[in-house]
């Protein structure tokens, strides 16, 4: 009996132990989505990189668009975040030639390959995005249009020559262009690496 009185009493007592270790697990996780006070101040470019980021900009998707145009090919939505990367921010490594050109083509594959295989259903766009999310992970190519060009070849119905074109080739249009723009910039190098 007295054994009996001391099961409860324990399962008692880790039930009362339970509580706060969940509810302190809540507080630690909701504290996390306040974030942190800014100790850095936001800094805007000189004023030549703000012109030319711009131009950058416009010359790189002008020349998709032209490219585009030229093939009867469609203009990927994705190009237009790849460029604020590449012309905007190019010392990020996220906007680096081996993240712009295999994140993107990695993506497309993908894409098109969830497509082939599942069809377009309510999921499998999500399963797209998300498999390319992997593999660029993965393969440390992550580049973030990446996953809206994953999410565009499953809801266009993409084929595999989407991969190359407009998508390999637009990422190195967007690639040549920002070596060629960016590095007009006393204050840029681009690209930092390509490998």
């Amino acid at each position: 009996m007295q054994k009996e009185s001391n099961l409860d009493g324990s399962d008692s007592e880790n039930a009362k132990a339970l509580i706060p270790t969940e509810h302190g697990w809540m507080i630690r996780y909701l504290s996390k989505m306040k974030g942190y006070k800014r100790t850095a101040p936001l800094v805007s470019p000189p004023p030549l990189d703000v012109i030319i980021s711009w131009l950058g900009a416009f010359l790189g998707i002008t020349a998709i668009t032209l490219f585009a145009r030229q093939y009867a090919l469609p203009v990927v939505a994705s190009f237009g975040a790849s460029a604020v990367l590449i012309y905007g921010v190019p010392d990020a490594p996220l906007s680096q030639p081996r993240n712009v050109i295999f994140g993107h083509t990695l993506s497309a594959t993908a894409g098109v390959s969830t497509f082939m295989i599942f069809g377009l259903t309510w999921w499998s766009p999500a399963l797209g995005t998300a498999l390319a999310l992997v593999v660029m992970l993965l393969t440390k190519t992550t580049h973030p249009p990446g996953g809206a060009t994953a999410l565009f070849a499953v809801l266009s119905k993409a084929h595999p020559n989407y991969i190359f074109t407009p998508i390999m080739s637009g990422a190195v249009i967007l690639v040549i262009i920002g070596l060629l723009v960016n590095n007009l910039s006393p204050n840029r190098h681009y690209p930092r690496y390509w490998y």
